[in-house]
């Protein structure tokens, strides 16, 4: 299962809170959570082929633009699912993944998943009909291997087509 990830400037390890326009890009490499979820990905046959980045500011500046350009990115790239995500509580980072999760879904070429906890109750009510949101800590919260073992069966049941109705129900808000 090839995956993409999706991280604003703080999970990409690209910036601060404070370097909100850091410019869309693409990295060959694992970075951020990612490197924590080699194993897990590993139990479901997949591996991190690309990490799409973006600085909050960057996305609020023109939000169509930035997520027509990363659904471009991903459609050129061909992966099984992207991981939009751990948000945990950054709630512009959330709202930037889940939009981006529900218009790859809603264009139909690939798979795609949110992932942040429950103190982005906003976006998740907006999303949580368009695109499947898996649950995470908040920063520095207990669960966080959990959450990214989550993740991982999500992106694999969301790529082969399998019934995930019960990971859904256990992992997913």
């Amino acid at each position: 299962m090839k995956v993409v990830m999706f991280y604003d400037q703080i999970q990409s390890g690209l910036g601060t809170k404070d370097d909100r326009d850091l410019p869309l890009g693409i990295l060959k490499e694992l970075v951020g959570p990612a490197v924590m979820m080699e194993g897990p990905l590993r139990q479901v046959d997949g591996r991190v082929v690309a990490t799409l980045y973006c600085g909050w500011g960057t996305y609020e500046a023109d939000p169509d633009e930035v997520t027509r350009k990363l659904v471009a990115m991903c459609h050129k790239i061909g992966p099984d699912v992207v991981m939009c995500g751990p948000a945990f509580n950054y709630a512009e980072y959330a709202e930037m993944a889940a939009r981006v999760a529900a218009d790859l879904e809603a264009a139909g070429k690939v798979h795609a998943l949110a992932a942040m906890s429950e103190e982005n109750e906003g976006t998740i009510e907006r999303y949580r009909g368009r695109v499947t949101i898996v649950r995470t800590p908040k920063k520095g919260g207990m669960g966080l291997n959990q959450a990214l073992k989550n993740m991982c069966l999500v992106a694999q049941g969301l790529a082969c087509g399998s019934d995930i109705a019960s990971l859904r129900r256990e992992a997913c808000f």
